[in-house]
């Protein structure tokens, strides 16, 4: 009787362990999906992101940025950006983070204005250009996987921004997603 008490305690110690250790690899899946929530009420563009983590202190990302609407005078049409994190937080890639980045993006020409009654100009065709940078941000996880993260960076386009009314690339976003 106390051999097999001792079975039954023992089985349900192991069990136990496992489980606690099943909610808490949340926090440890390597995968991850999000999209920015505010991109679209400011830019009128969409993005989408995934990301993988490497470890508990880095990950790998690419992000595809789209603009789906011309009401919004902005300068980029599309961009794919991949990125490095490194985190600074005690749970597993969450936390402060820094972030180096390249963006292959397709920007608007320059615009040539004309200075006679009325006044009008004439665009240039795409540029299409590779930006590098570096930014910063912050990323909050839940127990059950979601995610809440915000960011912010800011990158120099390397070959043709003499084609263009810009320079510079900027990246900012709130977003959400979820762990898997």
């Amino acid at each position: 009787m106390k051999k097999s008490l001792f079975i039954l305690a023992l089985l349900f110690s192991f069990f136990a362990t496992n489980a606690q250790n099943g909610t808490n690899n949340q926090y440890k899946e390597q995968n991850e999906i999000k999209v920015d929530i505010i991109q679209p009420l400011l830019s009128g563009s969409v993005e989408a992101i995934y990301e993988r983590n490497l470890n508990s202190k880095s990950s790998l990302g690419v992000s595809g940025l789209y603009l789906f609407t011309d009401k919004i005078d902005e300068d980029m049409n599309y961009s794919l950006t991949p990125y490095y994190r490194r985190y600074f937080g005690k749970k597993y890639a969450a936390g402060f983070f820094l972030e180096g980045f390249g963006t292959f993006s397709s920007i608007d020409g320059k615009k040539v204005y004309d200075t006679e009654k009325p006044l009008t100009y004439t665009e240039n065709p795409d540029v299409y250009d590779l930006s590098l940078g570096i930014g910063l941000g912050s990323k909050w996880i839940t127990k059950s996987g979601f995610i809440f993260e915000f960011n912010f960076g800011y990158g120099k386009q390397l070959f043709n921004a003499d084609k263009t009314d810009h320079d510079q690339v900027i990246r900012y976003g709130i977003k959400l997603g979820y762990r898997f």
